[in-house]
C-alpha cells in the first residue's frame, strides 16, 4: 500500500499527539498515587499495596471491563480470606468455588482459577512468596517481561501491559524501556490503525509503529492508546469530534480491529 507524504505526515502528528497524552497520564499517576484501577476503594487499595493482588489482577484482566478485572483481587480475598500465596497455591477447590460465586467473579469461571493457583504456587516455589521479587529495582524490562510470561494466563499482551503499569503507576525502576512495547490489544490496534500509524493490523506492525513514536519508551503510548480507543474511538459511531487526536487523526474510521488480539493470553 503506498502511503502518501501527506498522509505519513498526518500520521506522524497523531503519534505526536498520542506520546504527548501519554506522558501526561503517567505525570497523573505519579501525582496522584498511581490513579485510580477500579470504582471500588479498599479493591484499589489493595491492588496499590500488594504486589500479590497485582499480580492476580494482571491475570483478572481478560474478557471483562478493566474496572471490574482490578476490582477481582479484593473480592478472592474476600470470599477465601487470603492472597497469601503460601495458601493458595493449597486452595485449588476454595478458589474455584469463589471465583464461580455466584456472582462469578469472571467469565472464565473454569480456566481462570487454575492460573491463580498456579500462580501461587510458582510465587510460593521461586520467588519466596513474594510478587516483588519478580521486577526488583533494576531490573531490565526484558527481563521481567520473561518473568512474567512463565505464569499460566500472562502472554506477550498482558506483560508488556504489566510492565508498563509498573512503570508508570508504580514508579519501579526498570532498566532497558527502549525494550519495552504496547499490548497488542484491539483497543490500541484501533487507534493505531484509524490515525494510520499502521497500514496492517500485525503484532510486529503495531510494535514497529510505537517505537519509531517514541524509540526511548515505546511503553508510553500503551494506556494512552488504549484510553483514546475504549473512549472515543469506538468499534462503531467512534466520537471523532471529542477525541483528544481529533484535531490530528487521518480519521480512517472504516478501518477496525478484529478479535482480541494474540498477545494477551
Amino acid at each position: 500500500m503506498r502511503v502518501l507524504p501527506r498522509q505519513r505526515a498526518a500520521a506522524l502528528a497523531a503519534g505526536a499527539e498520542l506520546l504527548a497524552y501519554g506522558r501526561e497520564l503517567g505525570e497523573q499517576a505519579a501525582a496522584q498515587a498511581g490513579g485510580a484501577f477500579t470504582d471500588l476503594a479498599p479493591a484499589d487499595a489493595l491492588i496499590k499495596q500488594s504486589p500479590e493482588a497485582f499480580l492476580l489482577g494482571v491475570l483478572f484482566t481478560q474478557g471483562i471491563p478493566a474496572e471490574r478485572a482490578w476490582a477481582g483481587p479484593y473480592l478472592l480475598q474476600q470470599r477465601v480470606g487470603t492472597l497469601d500465596p503460601r495458601r493458595l497455591a493449597c486452595m485449588s477447590e476454595e478458589v474455584a468455588a469463589a471465583v464461580a460465586g455466584p456472582p462469578a467473579l469472571h467469565r472464565f469461571v473454569r480456566t481462570l482459577p487454575g492460573w491463580i493457583v498456579s500462580a501461587a504456587r510458582r510465587l510460593r516455589d521461586e520467588y519466596g512468596g513474594s510478587a516483588s521479587r519478580i521486577w526488583p529495582p533494576g531490573a531490565s524490562v526484558s527481563e521481567v517481561r520473561e518473568r512474567l510470561l512463565a505464569f499460566e494466563g500472562i502472554g506477550e499482551k498482558k506483560s508488556a501491559m504489566a510492565v508498563e503499569i509498573l512503570v508508570r503507576h508504580f514508579g519501579v525502576p526498570l532498566v532497558g524501556l527502549e525494550c519495552g512495547t504496547v499490548a497488542y490489544d484491539v483497543h490500541v490496534r484501533r487507534v493505531f490503525l484509524r490515525t494510520g500509524l499502521v497500514d496492517v493490523d500485525t503484532p510486529t506492525a503495531v510494535a514497529e509503529a510505537a517505537c519509531a513514536v517514541c524509540p526511548e519508551a515505546p511503553g508510553t503510548l500503551d494506556l494512552a492508546a488504549w484510553l483514546v480507543g475504549r473512549d472515543w474511538c469506538r468499534p462503531r459511531s467512534p466520537l471523532c469530534d471529542q477525541c483528544r487526536l481529533g484535531g490530528v487523526c487521518l480519521r480512517l474510521v472504516e478501518r477496525s480491529a478484529t478479535g482480541v488480539g494474540v498477545r494477551r493470553a
